[in-house]
């Protein structure tokens, strides 16, 4: 772990393939703009930086929030880079209309996913299995896993524009479904850095993220190749709806409602047993 006492002479940033996170921290993996220490760019599947977290591998990483709740004693989250939004939430797809879901299999894309804590929230007794999230629809459209039958798919990221192709259909979406719950965005993806860097250093990061994204929205033709790079197979209409989508106001600053909606996601989490009550600020602060 790094020293509280002193700043560190370079600092790995974990971040997903995902266009969203190409496009925001494009300028800061690049030296575009000013940070308070070298950064190297890490680039992880979410359920892999999920799992990092747990053992406090990377000093700034994004994770799902789901995951910062089990991580708070070693992480703080950034105002800057996250993923909040409305219409941004996972969706349960199937094969056909199946009613309720309590007592049926569903694929999850990972037991640290804000994805899987609605979906238990909302259905207590549903039979999760967790696979990798791409890997989610083919078994879904298939109807099995392994050879064990499976009924609904749980889908996060770009599936949510492309689940048609696979013949499936939408039986809930679970970001409308808190949205008419709370009246609140929905977080989705959290920015941390570890509580043992010096509070300058933490909101540091937190402005040369933010600084990151003014970058990127001042010179949307600058990141596009380093997006393609990372975006694998995704249609370039795809991977641009995907950042229109999850990149937005949330993701400059969380702002109050942003907080107020992290604050109750955190308490319905609390409240369904899933995690531990914490009285640790969930947001870095000014220095």
């Amino acid at each position: 772990m790094t020293s509280a006492s002193t700043n560190p002479a370079a600092l790995d940033l974990g971040y997903s393939f995902c266009p969203n996170d190409t496009f925001i921290f494009y300028a800061l993996s690049h030296g575009k703009v000013p940070t308070p220490a070298p950064i190297r760019e890490v680039l992880e599947d979410v359920q892999t930086l999920n799992d990092w977290a747990t053992l406090g591998r990377l000093p700034i990483t994004k994770i799902s929030y789901r995951a910062y709740f089990e991580v708070m004693h070693d992480y703080v989250a950034l105002r800057s880079g996250g993923a909040l939004g409305r219409g941004v939430g996972p969706l349960v797809v199937a094969r056909e209309e199946l009613g309720d879901l309590n007592g049926k299999t569903v694929l999850s894309p990972g037991a640290l996913t804000t994805a899987e804590l609605l979906l238990k929230i909302v259905y207590p007794e549903v039979k999760v299995v967790r696979v990798r999230y791409d890997e989610v629809m083919p078994a879904v459209e298939r109807g099995e896993l392994n050879g064990q039958a499976v009924d609904a798919g749980l889908i996060i990221h770009e599936s949510r524009f492309t689940y048609h192709q696979h013949g499936l259909t939408k039986l809930l979406d679970l970001g409308a479904w808190w949205e008419s719950e709370t009246g609140l965005p929905l977080p989705l993806g959290a920015i941390l850095v570890r509580r043992d860097l010096l509070p300058a250093t933490q909101w540091a990061l937190n402005q040369a993220v933010k600084a990151s994204l003014e970058y990127a929205y001042q010179h949307p033709q600058e990141p596009k190749a380093y997006i393609r790079q990372h975006a694998l197979e995704m249609a370039d209409e795809v991977m641009q709806a995907h950042i229109d989508l999850y990149v937005n106001s949330f993701s400059l600053d969380v702002g109050d409602e942003g907080t107020r909606a992290v604050v109750e996601l955190h308490r319905r989490a609390v409240a369904a047993g899933a995690v531990k009550a914490s009285d640790l600020p969930l947001f870095v602060e000014p220095s």
